[in-house]
């Protein structure tokens, strides 16, 4: 296992750890969630030995193999495949050794080569990477071509198919959706609860969150507290842990207070200096408690448009794209009316951002028309925020040119309250965009948005560098606005709070699709079915006689499938009794007190857990694959 004691970090002059403890089991699988800023990055750098503490004791075990998703965008010629490949170094290895065991001409290392071959997956690597890549979404024509042809966010996806064929006791995911689409993102989260090692995963994604990890850790104040459950149960948790701090700290006032009246009181008084003096000790003696001082949430609003057309727009017989007579998007026939709020769906590289970069005008149509209501004002949020910015110019700047254009008569104060409520306060407002983080980027395009007062806002991954406060933030301000919203995101949490209804892009057109996201998930899901099915010759129309003889095999089917559910329930049932026994052990291990020994059982129990989850999860999906496949046989 891992562990930290009294660790301290500095970056620069700041301490991002300050005395912090943590212990990691093996096989735990936990989120690392803080405010951006707080040091998880820093912490990651740290585990992955990149950073030296400053003081304090860290382990972590020697033997232990490490997966990280590289930062920079990988430059080569390699097909995609082949650089996926790469990244299993246990593979690699071998590999090596094979090499070097042949030059030397040693048959018994060439022998143990083999055997390690053997043991990395060597014969079926190709196929598991290739695997990775389409589950993260590429296409079969795709596999084999030039990482160098591929886009930013799609070499990142390489970077993560990389990580993840690589064989590891502990690996580290920072922000691993940030350029993934729904589909992707799913799929990813079935892998991931699949992986038997420990699993840090630092990320903003509430939903990601609460289905891949059962341990969340905060930093906050230099401090690592650690919570059994997921996100969802730390806030629970947390909330209750910091009522009963203030309910504490307000006790313990009351108690200080009550001393200190009487020190004044009878201080000079001979006949009680022995008593008072007494009090003077206790309250040198005291552990004080701290106030619960949490930060000022962050909050904005978009201001009341000056107008609302109904409709908003009218798209008729619209072609969306980027090569005259290539159209990606064909045909949309759609209005767009004041006050919805509409989520757009549908998989990487099927059109969304084409069609909304078509929208807010920055594409021309290729066919068709686009009928603008009198007095539309967009608002529009680029996937790339950096399209929207100028890298050399502060954010001061950006809203001095903007105001000119939009409200000449702002004087520089205004401008200056007003980013101030984007919390670019001080010297942040004067500070080159170029060198600002991703998450203060798209806090300055939502303030330079929400000065223009648009009656339809198009927003394009608004979240994807916005930390937990800032989406609740984003989330509560749009269902404040008045106006009409056309959303692309892949944060479930932000498309349930804000979305009432949903257009699909799939298959080169739009249409609307009636369902939530969790029937979203549903199409998608039959829809992959019906891809991997071989095609099926239809049969001319069933006679009555046929369908009922149907009606009887689908009935022994059923039978047949009847006790594989009945051991699927019965494996339910007993998740549900360890999962609630492993809570009671977490809340015990957080709660703190146990001796030595305890905390050692406690641990060896947690990892009896966690294998015996983990078996059963397996004989669980096995059995739905049996099931499956008896009901569609």
């Amino acid at each position: 296992m891992i562990t930290l004691k009294s660790v301290t970090l500095l970056r620069g002059a700041k301490r991002v750890l300050d005395g912090a403890s943590a212990v990691l089991q093996p096989g735990e699988r936990i989120g690392l969630i803080g405010a951006n800023g707080a040091g998880k990055s820093s912490l990651f750098a740290l585990l992955a030995g990149r950073l030296q503490l400053d003081a304090g004791d860290f382990f972590v075990p020697p033997q232990w193999r490490m997966s990280e998703v590289a930062q920079q965008l990988p430059e080569t010629e390699q097909a995609a495949t082949d650089f996926v490949l790469d990244g299993d170094q246990t593979l690699l290895k071998a590999k090596s050794a094979l090499a070097l065991a042949e030059a030397a001409m040693d048959g018994l290392r060439i022998a143990e080569a083999h055997a390690a071959l053997q043991d990395a997956g060597a014969f079926d690597a190709r196929s598991r990477a290739q695997a990775l890549l389409l589950g993260l979404g590429f296409q079969l024509e795709q596999l084999d071509a030039p990482v160098n042809t591929f886009s930013g966010g799609w070499r990142m996806r390489l970077q993560l198919a990389r990580t993840l064929i690589n064989p590891s006791e502990l690996m580290l995911l920072d922000e691993p959706t940030n350029h993934l689409d729904l589909d992707a993102l799913v799929w990813l989260e079935g892998w991931l609860t699949r992986y038997e090692g420990l699993l840090l995963i630092i990320s903003h994604d509430r939903e990601f969150l609460d289905a891949t990890t059962r341990v969340t850790l905060h930093l906050e104040n230099g401090q690592l507290t650690r919570y059994g459950g997921s996100y969802s149960s730390f806030e629970l948790q947390r909330a209750e842990r910091l009522a009963q701090q203030q309910q504490a700290f307000d006790k313990q006032q009351e108690r200080i207070a009550h001393l200190q009246r009487f020190i004044d009181r009878f201080k000079a008084k001979a006949t009680k200096a022995r008593q008072a003096q007494s009090r003077v000790k206790q309250l040198e003696r005291m552990e004080r408690i701290g106030p619960v001082l949490s930060s000022a949430d962050f909050a904005f609003e978009f201001r009341e448009p000056e107008s609302l057309p109904n409709p908003m727009l009218s798209l008729q017989g619209l072609d969306c794209g980027y090569a005259p007579g290539a159209p990606i998007v064909r045909g949309v026939e759609r209005s767009v009316m004041a006050g919805q709020r509409i989520g757009i769906l549908g998989a990487n590289g099927q059109g969304k951002s084409t069609l909304v970069k078509t929208i807010a005008g920055l594409l021309p149509p290729l066919g068709g028309e686009m009928v603008a209501g009198k007095g539309l004002a967009i608002g529009y949020f680029a996937q790339q925020e950096m399209d929207l910015l100028r890298a050399d110019e502060h954010a001061l700047a950006h809203m001095t040119r903007l105001a000119r254009e939009v409200s000449p008569q702002s004087r520089e104060q205004e401008l200056r309250d007003f980013l101030g409520q984007f919390s670019f306060g001080g010297d942040l407002a004067l500070q080159a965009v170029g060198s600002l983080s991703g998450g203060e980027r798209a806090r300055l395009v939502l303030a330079l948005i929400a000065w223009q007062r648009p009656n339809l806002l198009l927003l394009d991954e608004p979240t994807n560098h916005l930390d937990l406060m800032t989406r609740e933030a984003l989330s509560m301000a749009l269902g404040g606005f008045d106006g009409t919203v056309l959303l692309v995101s892949h944060d479930r949490a932000l498309l349930r709070d804000v979305c009432d209804r949903f257009w699909l892009v799939a298959d080169g057109g739009l249409r609307e699709f009636d369902g939530d996201l969790d029937d979203y998930q549903r199409w998608l899901n039959d829809r992959e079915r019906e891809r991997a099915r071989p095609a099926q010759v239809k049969d001319a129309p069933v006679a009555p006689a046929a369908r009922q003889q149907d009606r009887r095999a689908a009935a022994a089917l059923r039978q047949q499938a009847a006790p594989l559910k009945k051991e699927m329930d019965a494996i339910d049932r007993q998740l549900g009794a360890w999962g609630a026994e492993r809570a009671a052990l977490e809340a015990e291990l957080s709660a703190g007190g146990a001796g030595g020994e305890r905390i050692a059982q406690v641990g060896r129990r947690l990892k009896e857990l966690a294998d015996s989850v983990e078996e059963a999860e397996l004989r669980w999906l096995e059995l739905g694959e049996q099931v499956e496949g008896i009901l569609q046989s």
